[in-house]
């Protein structure tokens, strides 16, 4: 096969049906982040664009006139919306005289889900995406390449001396083949399990009740009650929203079968909500907005209704989103992901490296230490 690397300025450039293949041909169960519909979504409605610090530049493996492989990819001029933080490092080349910025971000715009970053059927064609971030870097003239929320199967790739690898911890929940909420809960030990019911009770007795919406249920009018809450509760957290108005209207026309919007109301009125993604084995846990305080309301709204839903559908885990050990006590339990970080310049390459080797122990060390208080019932039945 005749192979060649290109960029591309927009996802728009990429027919859906051949990028949405080379996702597929990973062998990997759908996800929904890396769909040609949810990254056309970002780009279009201005949410992910040169404007907002994310200028699309994917790379492309064409073999034989074909879409052999596609890397979502973008030149960022800040390190906002990642979820992977190298604001420390950026700081420290500045200060040494370096450029940080611009720098290439392969990802999914605020978005901390592990899913293909290198989506190709063949390992050989994984590493030509690998290289061929590289060749951009350098094209460029860019400071660094950070592949962010990579695959198990993608590490090999990047087992090369050019290339770092981080590790950080997320929170997942496992279905363990419940049939219902109540089995979940007898998995748990009684002091979890008592206070699970107990918030579940106070939101109840709070008058607050639940739609979960998916497909043809969702509106327009849905999306204008959780886009004032997302700007509430973002612009509280972070000063600034991502996501513009326009995206959820555009994943309502791109994608309804694939969210699950759910809604707390309450005396008919809507006061919160959950947006989360279903993937092929997998419920993803996004954003939430309130503009009500209820105490327990979060935990509700974002993860006992989720794994109701869950459970309904059968699917095989929550991932919950960035941050978070509050999660443990409610059935989360820690799981390691991973980046892989290209650096052009040596002595930066060389300081980062040896603070990796510390960070990855620390990190595993946090992860031994979480595992110890498992919120699940050990052996003896407590």
């Amino acid at each position: 096969m005749t192979v060649k690397l290109r960029t591309v300025s927009g996802i728009g450039d990429v027919a859906k049906a051949d990028w949405d293949a080379c996702l597929a041909s990973t062998g990997a169960a759908y996800n929904p982040f890396t769909s040609h519909a949810f990254l056309e979504s970002l780009e279009v409605s201005g949410s992910a664009t040169q404007r907002a610090g994310w200028a699309p530049s994917h790379l492309l493996l064409e073999g034989d006139g074909k879409l052999a492989g596609v890397a979502p990819a973008y030149v960022k001029s800040n390190s906002y919306g990642e979820y992977v933080f190298d604001h420390g490092w950026a700081d420290a080349y500045e200060r040494a005289g370096g450029r940080y910025y611009p720098k290439l971000q392969v990802s999914v715009p605020f978005t901390p889900v592990t899913g293909p970053r290198l989506a190709a059927a063949t390992p050989d064609r994984r590493r030509m995406l690998a290289n061929g971030l590289i060749e951009v870097c350098r094209k460029l003239g860019l400071s660094s390449v950070h592949v962010t929320f990579a695959t198990e199967q993608e590490a090999e790739a990047f087992r090369t001396p050019e290339w770092l690898m981080r590790e950080d911890i997320q929170f997942h929940w496992n279905n363990d083949g419940y049939d219902r909420f109540d089995d979940f809960l007898g998995s748990l030990s009684s002091g979890k399990r008592k206070n699970i019911r107990k918030e579940r009770q106070a939101v109840a007795e709070s008058g607050v009740t639940f739609q979960r919406l998916t497909g043809s249920e969702l509106t327009e009018k849905h999306w204008d009650h959780f886009f004032a809450f997302y700007m509430d509760t973002g612009s509280r957290k972070w000063g600034s929203p991502y996501l513009t108005r326009r995206f959820f209207s555009e994943i309502h026309a791109r994608m309804t079968d694939d969210i699950l919007l759910v809604l707390a109301v309450r005396a008919g009125r809507p006061i919160a909500g959950a947006l989360n993604f279903i993937g092929g084995d997998a419920l993803y846990g996004r954003n939430w907005g309130a503009v009500e305080h209820i105490e327990f309301l979060h935990f509700e709204t974002c993860y006992y209704q989720a794994i109701d839903f869950a459970i309904e559908r059968k699917l095989a885990r929550i991932e919950a989103g960035a941050q978070g050990p509050h999660k443990l006590a409610r059935g989360y339990l820690p799981v390691k992901t991973r980046s892989f970080h290209h650096l052009a310049h040596p002595g930066l390459a060389r300081a980062v490296s040896d603070y990796l080797d510390s960070e990855r122990r620390a990190v595993a060390n946090e992860q031994a230490l979480l595992a110890q208080h498992s919120p699940f019932r050990q052996e003896d039945g407590l």
